[in-house]
């Protein structure tokens, strides 16, 4: 009996412990009044982070010119030299593009330091937006500005228009970048570059010359055989640059634009490229340039139609090599008063001595004539 009471006794408060558990283990159930603060309280919460981001001013834009004025492209390009705009036809492209539009646009002047996020030349920035490349740049400027110069074109001239731009972006322009690499020699003296000027130095430009030939020539030597052109032969090379001229030529015809009477991309692209060779000064020899300006009576017309149309401070430019010739020149600032009473009293002051010289001769002159009258 004992056992069992035991047993009994033992069942009961196992029974007893675990409905305690229970309780304890069931969730408490709140007030109304509980709830409503709690909800509160989780609200004001979530609107806490959310008056942090509305408060939190925006990122600066990451450009290098902070000061920019809006819908103005600034152009970041290579400098000028006396036979080019610039020795970059895809800079040459870029502003071409921009003065046939009418774009508002600047050269920064930045002595080759800078470089796009793809690390090229040129790249452009606009309201506070980096664009690099120079068929994206034409891209994104020509849906910003609703400006499209091949609008007028139909279907089958744009299929043209592309062909031929790939290849004279893929084909041509690899041909005068072989001369410039395998005679960068020549390439300095007939393209008159100043690396000093380039680079806003002041090392001789001696010393600079001979550390651009051994980069220029074996990056540009290494970039033309991975493309391809680099295994051939010079006169190999040389005929190819014929072929491709004179597709053109016959593309273009005895018409005033390749597509007619107004200028396109493929005008602009043309011109680019080919001003870097129809221009190399007759200092040097270039079998290329002489080739062209021979049997390429169109595209020569073309380079100077689009030359005066685009470029009417050509000769300004290639004379003073002043990045931003298209611009008014700013006015000189007017002195302040202080400084012009500085000049004035500076001024009064150097001319003291010259009249006390003056009034001493004067009486020296006056003691003579005395003297000769006493006399």
């Amino acid at each position: 009996m004992s056992a069992e009471v035991e047993n009994k006794a033992a069942e009961e408060t196992i029974k007893t412990e675990e409905t305690t558990k229970k309780i304890d283990d069931s969730p408490v159930k709140e007030t109304p009044a509980k709830e409503a603060e709690d909800s509160k309280g989780g609200e004001e919460k979530k609107e806490e982070p959310a008056a942090e981001k509305k408060e939190a001013a925006p990122p600066p834009p990451r450009v290098h010119k902070q000061d920019f004025q809006k819908d103005t492209v600034y152009l970041y390009q290579f400098c000028r030299t006396p036979v080019l705009p610039s020795l970059s036809p895809y800079c040459l492209k870029v502003e071409t593009w921009l003065r046939l539009t009418g774009v508002q646009y600047e050269n920064v002047d930045h002595k080759l330091k800078f470089r796009s996020t793809k690390g090229q030349l040129p790249f452009v920035e606009l309201n506070g937006e980096e664009i690099g490349d120079s068929a994206v740049i034409i891209s994104k400027l020509s849906q910003y500005f609703g400006i499209d110069p091949d609008a007028q074109l139909t279907k089958e001239e744009r299929n043209v228009s592309h062909a031929l731009i790939s290849m004279i972006e893929n084909h041509l322009c690899w041909v005068y970048v072989y001369w410039r690499s395998k005679y960068p020699d020549v390439m300095i003296k007939g393209c008159k570059l100043s690396l000093q000027h380039a680079l806003g130095s002041r090392i001789p430009n001696a010393l600079l010359n001979v550390v651009f030939k051994l980069t220029y020539s074996r990056k540009g030597a290494k970039k033309v055989k991975a493309h391809g052109l680099g295994v051939h032969s010079a006169e190999e090379v040389l005929e190819f640059g014929k072929q491709d001229l004179r597709v053109l030529e016959e593309t273009l015809g005895d018409k005033q634009f390749f597509f007619g009477d107004k200028p396109s991309n493929l005008d602009i692209v043309a011109f680019a490229h080919l001003s870097q060779i129809a221009n190399v000064d007759k200092c040097v020899e270039y079998d290329l340039r002489d080739w062209m300006q021979e049997n390429c009576p169109n595209l020569m017309g073309l380079l100077e139609r689009l030359r005066e149309r685009c470029y009417p401070d050509w000769d300004k430019i290639t004379s003073t090599l002043k990045m931003n010739t298209h611009l008014p020149e700013p006015e000189p600032e007017p002195e302040k008063e202080e400084e012009k009473e500085s000049k004035e009293k500076e001024a009064a002051k150097e001319k003291e001595p010259e009249k006390e010289k003056e009034e001493i001769k004067e009486g020296e002159k006056k003691e003579e004539t005395k003297e000769e009258e006493n006399k």
